[in-house]
Order: structure tokens, then sequence, then C-alpha cells
């Protein structure tokens, strides 16, 4: 069955660096596209990261560009999040999330539990 793990998160000061991973099982990483996603209570997920399925073409929220780095492991079908600099504002709560299509031709939503990243000192 397909499901997605993160992990790496915890307490960070200001300045710090942390790195998160989302290990995938049930498909392969390198078929799909993976974004990583983050959420504050009260407010709706926002897009941290992607990565291409075919390119490896990245794209970055703009509160995170040069800070941030999304990156693939297709022999450990995993996908990491690099992030550098971090600030106070960067705390949330991580996602990994992918979407791939049923046997029906549907779409399909897939969602780690997500890992709590706080960045306080």
């Amino acid at each position: 069955q397909v499901q997605l793990v993160e992990s790496g998160g915890g307490l960070v000061q200001p300045g710090g660096s942390l790195r998160l991973a989302c290990a995938a099982s049930g498909f392969s990483v390198s078929s799909n596209a993976m974004s990583w996603y983050r959420q504050i209570p009260g407010k709706e997920r926002e897009l941290v990261a992607l990565i291409s399925s075919t390119s490896g073409f990245t794209n970055y929220g703009d509160s995170v560009k040069g800070r941030f780095t999304i990156s693939r492991d297709n022999a450990k079908n995993t996908v990491y999040l690099q992030m550098n600099s971090l600030k106070p504002e960067d705390t949330a709560v991580y996602f990994c999330y992918t979407k791939m299509m049923t046997p029906g031709r549907n779409w399909y939503d897939y969602w780690g539990q997500g890992t709590q990243v706080t960045v306080s000192s």
C-alpha cells in the first residue's frame, strides 16, 4: 500500500538548519512529482517545495526561496527537504505529498502524517 513517512523535525534556534526526510513505500518516487507542504494551526496548508518526476525541475514558495532545497534519492525511495537559515515564522508541521492515478483513472491524494518543526531561541 502507498505510504509516506516524514522524519527529521525538531527544535532549532533561529539561523539553524534541519533536514527533513520523506520515506515512500508502495510506489517509486522517481515516477511521481513530490511536494513538501507546511501548516500553521488555523491556516491552510501552503506549498513549500516541489520536485518533478521527469527532469528534476524544482519549484519553491516565495518565503523559502534561497533557504530551502528539495531533493530525491531514487535508490532509497526518499525525498528530502534541506532547511537553512531557519526563522521563527518557519515554525509549522511539515507534510510530504504526492498524487497518482487509480485504475479507474481518478487522481488520488496521498499525505504523510507530518513532522513538527519549531524555530525558537
